[in-house]
């Protein structure tokens, strides 16, 4: 397969951004919007006896609304298999299930209207005692749901338990992955209105397409009668799927009165109300023999779901397909359980799944490494799949389609230079240094466009020779406008600013699901180039009628983007004479792809841990990620930064806390943390290039890798840096004080 060069042009969309001039689902309110806010449950458990919204009508206010107010009542599951049983309503009634619970909505003239007669209805909810500790949340009497006898919102599992009794080592270690916010930029935004029966609606979303699904079940409309647009998104990471009830109701608002309804959260509101991500505990087993080789492994998880079950209550399935990783483990076991709990609902975050096995099976390998006394990155070499047993299926099923674990590995260690760094930290140890040295090792391997769904592609030359090209996807921040007019023009030969990109509105994009899943670059970007390919050819048909030539003798000359007779460019017709002759040109992509691939990699973070106050200062991380080819380089570099920068975060300094009441201790940035550039270093990736053939561009998903491997590297690194003093674990976040406590509970 050819591979080309990596795509260079600046980013367009950046210019607008910088200057403040995009456009935002709040910049479009109009002065004739009603604006809508929520009255949120203060209470994580309890049955509502009664609402009184007697006071709430105060100037301005155009209506109040409780569930039984309303016609639509149920917000569906957003994935099968879930327990049927496990309704959220749009608007609770009966009880409250977790705080931030929108109860009642009031309707009015301004944002601040709404917001202020919001504090004058009063809810009398008589207080249950909630289930937060996810361990404790299948006992026998939780009762989130009564009349329910499965607690459990979604099950899955894949292989039988292993025999550990023959293996010479055996390590086991209950691991938490805790939960973390999202904390986009721009908190959930929308905006809807009627036309002539159709429903318009605005939102801050990552997927206009399941979104207007979505709106079509509830309002009962056929999908062409919605039309969903998202203009500039300011971040999503997972967790805007698709709307929420607070923003899925905006349309019904919008018919009861007639004009446009505006909903935009407060930042508060988003802490609660937004879905969180990951919230997995796991139990973990690696068996092997004492010469490092890994023989069985299993992995029993616990997955909260928060209140209702969202799409995370789905994803241990993505963390059971990756059970295994980059090892060639053929007797392992996956099983998993997800359970409401009196919690915000939680959703996916980016990665969705993947992050949790890799930080489960590294830290494994690396406490295997530990009791058999061997070097870490020595127990991953011996393990590998070796690269000539692609496609390699795993025991969780997966069949990966390219690989080479160990190339990445050992370029990592190369650039970090693994000998040295080991012996400047037993330099270290032997002077009693107060601030140690740690390096950890996370050796990755994730799917990505794991779901097979149709997206949609077409490119057009326009009557003045500019063209228009149409992809599905919903960008909030991946530079898609850049890569699909670099990727067309490439194949026409024209500059990239003769190309507009279309996207984000399902009244210009026929059909597509979702940005997201690291799916776009390999799905959309294929169909992109795809397109552009028959348009190549249908135009070189229409040339040869001009040129009164053959279509077989025609070529297109990429450097002029002109075509002429093979051996004879001095007579050429370019794409602007040729629209003036023909009319408009459009072509759809038609291509087969062959589903999932498989992106791998090698981190490795170097840290340093101050033994006395147990702060860690990560000194460097080195990153191997291999996407197969490289569509665009500095879009490819910044989805590696950005993965890398949410990965440290979370192995750090990012967790949702709730108390045991429910109560969350982290609703807004002052008790949140967000990491920012001083808590990293600058990040040194290391090229690594390995095609697919699911796919004509030999491409893979690049969006979530970069998570995928760091937050693990971070945890392994700071063990090691006191594994010295008996530490032999820490759970995340590795937060000073809980790196401290580790400390001192090993020296006592």
């Amino acid at each position: 397969m050819a591979t080309r060069s990596p795509l260079t042009s600046a980013r367009r969309e950046d210019p607008a951004l910088l200057r403040g001039e995009g456009t935002f689902v709040a910049n479009l309110v109009g002065p004739d919007a009603a604006h809508v806010a929520y009255v949120l449950s203060p209470e994580a458990h309890g049955r509502i006896l009664s609402i009184d919204v007697s006071e709430a009508s105060i100037e301005g206010v155009l209506g109040v609304f409780t569930f039984e107010d309303i016609d639509i009542k149920i917000y569906p599951h957003p994935f099968p298999g879930m327990n049927p049983e496990m309704i959220r309503p749009m608007l609770a009634h009966d009880r409250v299930r977790f705080v931030g619970e929108p109860i009642v909505a009031i309707v009015a003239e301004t944002a601040a209207v709404a917001a202020d007669a919001t504090q004058r209805v009063f809810v009398d909810i008589d207080h249950l005692d909630p289930f937060v500790d996810l361990e404790s949340a299948g006992e026998a009497g939780t009762t989130l749901f009564p009349g329910i006898a499965d607690p459990v919102a979604f099950r899955c599992a894949v292989g039988d338990e292993p025999d550990f009794s023959t293996c010479d080592v055996v390590v086991r270690q209950r691991l938490v992955n805790q939960r973390i916010s999202a904390a986009p930029m721009e908190p959930r935004s929308g905006l809807a209105w009627w036309e002539s029966g159709r429903l318009v609606h605005y939102s801050a979303s990552q997927a206009v397409h399941e979104n207007r699904s979505l709106l079509a079940e509830l309002y009962e409309l056929e999908p062409q009668n919605v039309r969903v647009v998202s203009p500039d998104v300011g971040g999503s990471f997972g967790a805007k799927f698709r709307a929420y009830p607070e923003e899925a109701l905006l349309g019904w608002f919008a018919r009861r009165f007639d004009r446009p309804v505006a909903w935009t959260e407060t930042r508060s509101e988003s802490m609660v109300g937004l879905g969180h991500g990951r919230g997995q505990i796991q139990h973990v087993t690696l068996g092997g023999r004492r010469d490092g080789t890994i023989e069985k492994y299993s992995n029993h998880v616990l997955q909260d779901t928060g209140a209702y079950p969202l799409i995370a209550a789905y994803l241990p399935r993505l963390t059971m397909t990756m059970l295994t990783g980059v090892y060639a483990i053929e007797d392992a076991a996956f099983a998993a359980e997800s359970f409401v709990t009196n919690t915000t609902p939680v959703g996916a975050y980016r990665g969705a799944g993947r992050p949790e096995a890799t930080t489960a099976l590294e830290r494994a390998v690396d406490m295997f490494a530990a009791e058999c006394d061997l070097d870490p990155a020595d127990v991953r070499r011996r393990n590998f799949v070796p690269s000539d047993a692609f496609p390699y299926r795993t025991a969780s099923g997966a069949e990966y389609d390219s690989g080479d674990y160990h190339a990445v590995l050992e370029a990592a260690l190369d650039a970090v230079d693994y000998d040295s760094i080991r012996a400047q930290q037993r330099d270290r140890r032997a002077a009693g240094a107060t601030v140690q040295l740690g390096v950890g090792i996370s050796s990755y391997v994730e799917v990505t466009a794991s779901t097979p769904v149709a997206e949609f592609a077409s490119v057009e030359l326009r009557s003045d020779g500019t063209f228009r090209a149409v992809s599905s996807g919903t960008p909030h921040g991946q530079g898609h406008a850049t890569v699909w007019a670099g990727i067309i023009g490439g194949r026409l030969g024209v500059a990239d600013d003769r190309i507009d990109v279309v996207t984000s509105d399902t009244d210009q994009v026929p059909y597509g699901v979702v940005t997201g899943g690291s799916r776009s670059g390999q799905v959309i970007g294929s169909l992109v180039d795809d397109a552009a390919c028959r348009l190549v050819d249908s135009a070189r048909s229409a040339a040869a009628g001009l040129l009164e030539a053959a279509v077989d003798d025609v070529v297109l000359d990429l450097e002029s983007g002109s075509f002429h007779v093979a051996g004879s460019p001095s007579i050429s017709i370019g794409w602007a004479e040729l629209a003036a002759a023909t009319g408009p040109l459009v072509e759809a992509a038609d291509v087969d792809l062959q589903g999932s691939t498989f992106p791998f990699g090698a981190h490795i973070a170097v840290v340093e841990v101050d033994t006395e106050t147990g702060g860690v200062d990560v000194a460097r991380f080195i990153a191997v990620d291999d996407a197969g080819p490289i569509l665009h380089q500095a879009i490819f570099e910044g989805q590696i930064h950005g993965g890398i920068g949410g990965g440290i975060a979370q192995a750090l300094m990012e967790e949702v806390i709730y108390d045991a009441a429910g109560n969350p201790r982290t609703a807004n940035f002052a008790d949140y943390s967000v990491i920012s550039a001083p808590e990293l270093p600058s990040f040194e990736l290391i090229p690594s290039v390995t095609p697919t053939h699911k796919n004509p561009l030999g491409a893979k998903g690049v969006g979530e890798s970069g998570t995928v491997g760091s937050t693990v590297a971070v945890q392994n690194a700071v063990v090691d840096a006191l594994t010295h003093l008996g530490v032999r674990h820490i759970d995340l976040p590795l937060t000073a004080g809980r790196v401290w406590q580790a400390i001192t509970d090993a020296r006592t």
